[in-house]
């Protein structure tokens, strides 16, 4: 016979502290009646919790809510912002972008380091600058957690970024530089897999926990998420999609070139050529500003030779599409990179259409939407959530 078991009163409350802290972080500041609201605990339970979480420097009361009621004010209780922070990098090959932000998520700081201008002195050195004064002017004594995001393969089990093809030597250098100036954890993650946690949480897809994003920018890739859980394969490279095959290229990719797969139809320097040919301005560097702003003006007059340049860019990423629904039927697709977000609903809805006579698995088309740097907020995102984690799972056990 199995013997009913219930938890003790430290693990109770160790959970209670818990769920109140990810309700905070979620909501932001609340008052004890909304918390007794969304927890379901009691009164005096909830005056507990608040208390435990107040003594261990987790929580403490940042207002007053009830201005317009007669009586006294409620107290709003918050996070405290400044028990931690946290520190995140989008690397790409011509520079480094980076944000610091306290415990609540407020961005406290941050900068930029073009490649262009480094110097002579070199990209790692200039953006360990870049960083000591962000941290200064914030006055933010030490970072708790960092996360990098970069091209090239997260190796999930040595946690050390993979590099392949032509990308630069700096991005490891800049890695190892980083966890040696930080002391602190320094997690790497593929790009495109963190601007697929930023569309999750954030954007396009906060209504689905199974789906793919395309990344469609200076380079090719997809981000993988089943059942809410993001997927990185056995060495890291789920969703390299770039070395996909694909007809129409001349060719087939190689372990060391992607120009034969799916990069050689939809990077930048594809876009690019395939815009020139339908008469449109493209620029002369082929990359992914000029591929963004190709697509851009194109979907802006979805009208002659740019709607042409539309429907054909649109049959090859539904081709490639296909592949990949015909693989991990994920229900819904998501468009992003600098020219997927570009294309909004005239590329989505093309692709649509043409992946519906292709594939018989009912698949929605969406174009992502979180603006700015989606890696920089996917990072941002899960170095909160390494951050908060570490906290909060200790929170109320020495009680």
């Amino acid at each position: 016979m199995t013997t009913a078991r219930t938890a003790s009163p430290r693990t109770a409350r160790a959970i209670n502290d818990r769920i109140a802290l990810e309700l905070l972080a979620e909501h932001g500041p609340l008052t004890a009646s909304r918390l007794r609201e969304l927890t379901g605990l009691s009164r005096p339970s909830v005056a507990d919790v608040l208390e435990r979480l107040g003594h261990g420097g987790l929580v403490t009361v940042v207002g007053e809510a009830g201005e317009d009621r007669r009586g006294p004010n409620a107290r709003l209780y918050g996070l405290v912002a400044g028990r931690a922070h946290v520190a995140a990098f989008d690397v790409r090959t011509g520079g480094v972008t980076f944000t610091l932000a306290d415990l609540t998520g407020r961005t406290v700081g941050g900068g930029a380091v073009p490649l262009r201008a480094a110097g002579g002195r070199g990209i790692v050195p200039a953006v360990l600058d870049a960083l000591r004064d962000a941290l200064r002017e914030a006055g933010v004594p030490a970072v708790h957690t960092a996360v990098v995001g970069a091209p090239g393969l997260a190796d999930p089990a040595t946690g050390l970024l993979r590099p392949f093809t032509s990308l630069p030597a700096w991005h490891a250098d800049l890695l190892a530089a980083l966890r040696e100036r930080l002391a602190a954890p320094v997690l790497v993650e593929n790009e495109v897999n963190l601007a697929g946690i930023a569309e999750h949480r954030l954007g396009a897809v906060r209504d689905r926990d199974t789906f793919v994003l395309l990344w469609i920018g200076h380079g090719i890739g997809a981000a993988v998420v089943l059942d809410g859980a993001l997927r990185r394969g056995a060495s890291g490279g789920a969703g390299e999609v770039g070395f996909l095959p694909m007809p129409g290229t001349g060719g087939l990719p190689s372990a060391t070139d992607c120009d034969g797969g799916l990069h050689g139809l939809a990077g930048s320097a594809a876009v690019c050529a395939l815009a020139r040919a339908h008469g449109l301005p493209a620029g002369e560097a082929a990359d992914a500003p000029a591929a963004e702003a190709a697509v851009r003006l194109a979907a802006a007059d979805d009208t002659g030779p740019r709607a042409a340049f539309l429907d054909e860019l649109a049959e090859r990423v539904a081709v490639a599409i296909a592949g990949v629904v015909a693989v991990l039927d994920p229900g819904t697709a998501v468009l992003g990179g600098e020219v997927g977000r570009a294309g909004g609903a005239a590329l989505a809805g093309r692709v649509a259409r043409r992946l519906r006579s292709l594939s018989p698995l009912e698949t929605e088309v969406r174009a992502a939407t979180v603006t700015g740097s989606p890696v920089l907020s996917g990072a941002l995102l899960t170095a909160l959530g390494a951050t908060r984690g570490e906290l909060f799972g200790t929170a109320g056990l020495s009680g």
